[in-house]
């Protein structure tokens, strides 16, 4: 995916973010979400509802989709990326978009900045692509789920590698500063430094091994294991520092495969050494040279760590905390001592904003384009008390019924047709018969040509109830009732 086109965030007004939102939390329940409750949810009219999902579906924020079952809109991922970043706006730590810097088989990374015209990095992650979609032999997103869309698994990923970063970057490990998380998205500190694999030269292979080898001894001893500790995902700064990016992979050293992933890492990066610098070292770690000395995967609720761990881990917090109370308040002993709980930063809620007028235009489509006939002026004037006969012969084809051809010959010219055994006379005209058949048959052709583009508007027009009615019309037999012939 190239660069997003952020332009359109400045057209956007307060009702399509509340019907993008809408569109959000209903597919929590629903894979396709039908435009009845988008109108219920965002509090709008069900008319302007329509209107502003109409013009979503034109920008692809959101696509409308046909169900086995039922009819509605889902919300894309430029469409979940606009959410994420008008998020980011309104807290004040976003403010430019920049390009595009990497791709991978999860994630996109653009180079952002914020008000102080630093430049931040925005990892977006993608779960669902075509190189990558077996999520459930991979990785533990679903864990007791049996299905999940791709949104939100990618939501999962973002927030699961929030967790990690910032568990290792107060721990004082070398990654990257975290700033922002929403949704899918993760803001972070911007690394001025190389991916390992573009690197051909160092200066000292020998000591970055080294270095890389306790890196990961660390880790471990920490409790988790990085699971994907290679040369794509180790950053090296001017001075040859390592700098580790990509966390959600990330699993606790209680695992029940965690001897293998520690292994699999450090032959990872054994052989690149081997392959790009000519360098194999010979002293390196094994998964029985781990001693734990934090419990960062109980912390982050990291893939296999085992429960008794989180208990022990509970029973300190809750020491430490009964502590920090007593000695906060021995002079008042008479006080109650109130626990203010966080709000929730991961739900959202859809508030009553003021309401902006919609400014975009949204006139139908323009029926197809029918062919334009200049009519001769007639030349001689009419006698007002001549009154022109129209046969019937001279009618146009396509309007075979009489009545309905007297109502628009009504329409235009005023004509009143009396029908009677042998044929059919018209009074109080003044218009040419010749003009009349043109206006009828233009008429006609409009009619025609606006149907024919409603049948192949595929988009929220009929339910699927409705569409299975008129495809099983075609297979009801005619003839008879219940296959017999009456």
């Amino acid at each position: 995916m190239g660069k997003i086109n952020v332009s359109l965030l400045r057209y956007l007004n307060t009702e399509d973010y509340r019907v993008l939102t809408a569109v959000e939390m209903g597919m929590k329940n629903h894979e396709l979400v039908n435009t009845k409750l988008i109108a219920t949810i965002a509090q709008l009219a069900g008319g302007g509802a329509h209107k502003i999902l109409m013009r979503l579906s034109k920008e692809r924020l959101v696509a409308y989709e046909r169900g086995k079952h039922y009819d509605g809109y889902r919300l894309t991922n430029l469409g979940y990326d606009f959410l994420a970043l008008k998020t980011f706006v309104k807290k004040n730590v976003l403010h430019s978009f920049g390009n595009q810097i990497g791709v991978g088989k999860e994630a996109d990374v653009y180079v952002v900045g914020n008000e102080e015209q630093k430049q931040l990095c925005l990892k977006i992650h993608r779960l669902g692509r075509t190189s990558f979609r077996k999520i459930k032999e991979k990785r533990d997103y679903h864990q007791h789920r049996n299905n999940a869309s791709w949104i939100y698994l990618s939501r999962l990923s973002a927030t699961r590698e929030f967790a990690y970063m910032k568990a290792l970057h107060e721990r004082e490990f070398p990654v990257p500063e975290p700033i922002d998380f929403n949704r899918h998205c993760v803001l972070m500190e911007l690394v001025n430094g190389y991916p390992l694999c573009q690197l051909r030269e160092l200066k000292d292979a020998g000591a970055l091994f080294e270095e890389l080898m306790n890196l990961l001894l660390k880790l471990a001893n920490h409790g988790v294991i990085h699971s994907d500790f290679n040369e794509f995902n180790i950053m090296i700064d001017e001075d040859e520092k390592p700098i580790l990016i990509d966390f959600p992979q990330m699993v606790s050293t209680s695992h029940v495969e965690a001897e293998q992933f520690f292994d699999r890492d450090v032959k990872c990066l054994r052989d690149f050494f081997k392959r790009r610098f000519n360098f194999e070292g010979e002293a390196y770690p094994a998964f029985s040279d781990v001693v734990r000395e934090a419990n960062i995967d109980v912390e982050v609720a990291a893939s296999g760590y085992v429960k008794e761990l989180e208990e022990e881990l509970e029973e300190d917090y809750e020491e430490e905390s009964d502590n920090e109370v007593e000695a906060d308040h021995d002079d008042l002993p008479e006080e109650k001592i109130s626990k203010e709980v966080p709000p929730s930063e991961n739900k959202t809620v859809v508030t009553e904003d003021v309401k902006e007028p919609i400014t975009a235009d949204l006139t139908p489509d323009e029926p197809l384009p029918v062919e334009n006939k200049i009519l001769e002026p007639i030349s001689e004037p009419l006698d007002p008390e001549y009154v022109p006969e129209v046969p019937i012969e001279g009618l146009p084809e396509d309007a075979e019924d009489v009545e309905q051809l007297s109502e628009m010959l009504t329409d235009w010219s005023g004509i009143k047709t009396k029908r009677t055994g042998a044929g059919s006379t018209a009074s109080m005209s003044t218009i040419h018969p010749d003009v009349i058949k043109q206006r009828v048959k233009s008429t006609i052709t409009r009619r025609q040509n606006m149907q024919a583009v409603q049948r192949i508007r595929a988009k929220g027009e009929a339910s699927a109830a409705t569409r299975k009615k008129r495809e099983n019309k075609d297979m009801i037999r005619s003839d008879g009732i219940w296959g017999w012939d009456n």
